[in-house]
């Protein structure tokens, strides 16, 4: 992989990856909805996963360098 767009991809996933789990955590913590009329556990838990994907697919993509 090329070095710029790895990096770009790597900062893209990173941020967004980090926003999605600062988010969830910041609603949950509130008790209130991650996503409306949805289960509070199963929208939480989902959107907490995406979260650890994306700093995953980041860290991928930052290693590749």
């Amino acid at each position: 992989m090329e070095s710029g767009p790895a990096i770009f991809a790597g900062l893209v996933f990173a941020l967004f990856g980090g926003t999605v789990l600062v988010w969830t955590g910041t609603r949950v913590r509130h008790r209130e909805p991650v996503a409306l009329d949805v289960n509070p556990v199963a929208s939480a838990a989902l959107a907490g996963v995406a979260g650890v994907v994306a700093l995953g697919l980041a860290a991928y993509c930052l290693t590749r360098l």
